[in-house]
């Protein structure tokens, strides 16, 4: 999400600056960075950056985000969720990584999303699965 590629080229397709207040529902494709404050819903197909001095009332619906600011609000997240040491997020979120830095803070539920399994490996889960229940019905 946030690695390499993104640091490299550090495109950002999308950009409100730290002086603007939007109301309403955004939607985007791309990189979205918020600086300024949004009362609304955000819907990317990409990544959105959340900077210090942002502040989101309203729920995310995206690829991958990074938190340093405020988001009041649920987020949906297909891939990573990172929160940096200067967030604070209220909400419940859906994710299927989520990464957690010192001192932020997260009040809210959070539900895993289950990575994609081949069948090969679902098949060898549930092997383990059966010995595990073999061995403790042995015990």
């Amino acid at each position: 999400m946030f690695g390499n590629g993104d640091k490299k080229s550090g495109k950002i397709d999308t950009l409100i600056g730290r002086n603007t207040k939007l109301e309403g529902k955004i939607e985007a494709k791309g990189t979205i960075r918020l600086d300024g404050e949004l009362s609304g819903d955000l819907y990317v197909e990409g990544s959105v950056i959340i900077g210090k001095k942002g502040i989101v009332k309203g729920n995310i619906y995206c690829n991958s985000i990074y938190v340093a600011g405020t988001i009041e609000g649920n987020i949906d997240c297909k891939e990573q969720l990172r929160l940096t040491n200067t967030s604070k997020l209220l909400g419940d979120i859906k994710v299927k990584t989520f990464i957690v830095d010192e001192n932020a803070t997260f009040e809210g539920k959070c539900q895993m999303q289950e990575m994609n399994q081949s069948p090969k490996n679902e098949k060898t889960q549930d092997n383990k699965s059966e010995k595990l229940k073999d061995n403790i019905k042995g015990a």
